[in-house]
């Protein structure tokens, strides 16, 4: 084999090891909402993003802008590794921090809502790109006021549920979890924390507990809050800016394991970190770490595997310029 020949080899083997390392280093990003009870963004998605029916959604939408709830199931934080409690803070709860959904922040009390009442519930929340990591709930105390900011001392200090890897049906992560006591307007603030990845997603869902379904002192019904069919999402979609990288909505029951834990018994997890606080990014950039199928030393490999090629690169160059002296 001539030098130029040894040298085209080693380009194409160079090429084919960078390949491989974007193909295994290619980063997947899990996505969604709360669905029972309905999120805020969610709610206001289902309602129509051009026009929207609720006055607090048409107040949201003007706040944002339609993008943030054609992107409805994107309210995350690319690298919040834990530390949600510190990065996030008060009165951004609803956003993450993300200006993006800032209008999920306003404080108001005619959100619509999802009726609630105390004692065992079936949660649901829309995987559009399932991946495995943990879910914790927390509900307001009894002295919240929903026409103030939300505050994390509005919450309780520890999620009533916590599980991890819960089942999928049909799209949904399913778990059971029980709820406290409450009269009146309320809300419950999910965080949904990858573990194979930084990225973490929330949800505000405004709920009330009563039969008359009346938001706390008010003398009007809450508005009735609606999650997105599975239509309503197919025809948004093309209107997302969400990057799912090929992950789509899993389906059927068994999808995933079985919850590891669940109830008020099972305690937060540690946060830690230095509480370094930040502008959350857009969606784009919050496209972190790899899935679960696909092994960190793989990337690296690779990594490696790209790097010995374009070593071998270099040397077929210097032999090639040296023959042709």
């Amino acid at each position: 084999m001539t030098v130029s020949r040894r040298a085209a080899v080693c380009a194409a083997a160079g090429g084919a090891s960078l390949a491989l390392t974007f193909s295994l280093g290619v980063p997947a990003s899990a996505h969604g909402s709360m669905t029972d009870p309905v999120s805020r963004v969610a709610a206001c998605y289902a309602e129509g993003v051009e026009s929207p029916r609720s006055a607090a959604c048409k107040a949201a939408v003007a706040a944002s802008g339609k993008q943030a709830f054609y992107d409805w199931n994107a309210v995350n934080i690319a690298n919040a590794a834990g530390k949600s409690k510190q990065i996030i803070p008060d009165g951004k709860l609803c956003s993450a921090a993300n200006d993006k959904y800032r209008g999920l922040d306003l404080p108001r009390a005619d959100w619509p809502s999802t009726k609630m009442s105390g004692g065992s519930h079936t949660f649901r929340y829309k995987g559009t790109a399932p991946h495995k990591g943990s879910f914790e709930l927390y509900i307001t105390k009894t002295s919240y006021d929903p026409a103030k900011p939300l505050k994390w001392s509005d919450l309780e200090a520890q999620p009533f549920v916590k599980v991890a890897d819960p089942k999928m049906e049909n799209g949904d992560y399913v778990f059971q979890g029980s709820v406290p006591a409450r009269s009146g307007r309320h809300l419950i603030y999910s965080i949904w924390q990858r573990s194979d990845s930084p990225e973490a997603f929330y949800t505000c869902s405004d709920v009330v507990f009563g039969k008359d379904g009346k938001s706390g002192g008010s003398t009007a019904p809450a508005p009735a809050a609606s999650a997105p069919t599975e239509r309503k999402i197919a025809d948004g979609a093309a209107k997302s800016s969400v990057q799912h990288q090929g992950h789509g909505t899993q389906t059927g029951s068994g999808a995933s394991a079985a919850p590891k834990t669940a109830g008020a018994a099972a305690g937060p997890e540690v946060n830690g970190g230095d509480g370094t606080t930040g502008q959350a990014p857009d969606t784009e950039l919050a496209e972190t770490g790899g899935n679960s199928s696909t092994p960190y030393i793989a990337i690296a490999g690779a990594a490696v595997l790209s790097i010995g090629a374009t070593a071998v690169i270099t040397a077929g160059r210097r032999r090639a310029r040296a023959a042709g002296r």
